[in-house]
């Protein structure tokens, strides 16, 4: 059996235990929260978080991509969110490669460089910073509330970086 296989036989079991609620598509908390994809971010734990309560968009390195971008606008404009939290984390794949280099490799390999930034970075609190300061300069995110944490991969604990 395959990783996939097995993740469809746990499903079976979660439907069986799982009833049947209606949750509402806006999230209760009226909270964003734009993060890292890294499988150790276990945000609902974290932070005490329940279904139906936030929205989490996750990407390589919880950056402001287009994409997020476009998430948290539909998230504010049609369902209501109105704080966003950044979550960066310790030891992310981010930290550990340079940029340049890997562009130039992919071109050598693929004949062209992709079309977006990879987002390699040296220090969360800095790119914390700084994808904070994309989110406020964009026309299309609402910045009533927009802060910024790390998330400590080893232990769990959150800290709020300053900006």
């Amino acid at each position: 059996m395959s990783t996939i296989d097995d993740l469809i036989t746990h499903n079976r079991a979660y439907v069986a235990s799982h009833g049947h609620s209606e949750l509402p598509t806006a999230p209760q908390l009226h909270l964003a929260v734009l993060t890292c994809m890294d499988s150790r971010l276990d945000l609902f734990g974290a932070l005490g978080l329940n279904l139906g309560e936030a929205h989490l968009i996750r990407n390589a390195g919880g950056i402001a991509t287009d994409d997020a971008v476009r998430s948290l606008l539909l998230s504010q404009r049609l369902l209501g969110t109105t704080a966003v939290m950044v979550i960066h984390h310790s030891r992310c794949g981010l930290e550990s490669f340079d940029e340049e280099t890997l562009q130039r490799e992919l071109e050598v390999e693929f004949g062209a460089r992709p079309p977006f930034r990879l987002g390699a970075y040296r220090n969360a609190d800095v790119d914390v910073r700084e994808t904070i300061a994309t989110l406020r300069a964009n026309p299309f995110v609402a910045t009533t509330e927009i802060r910024g944490f790390v998330f400590n991969v080893d232990d769990g604990a959150l800290r709020e970086v300053e900006l």
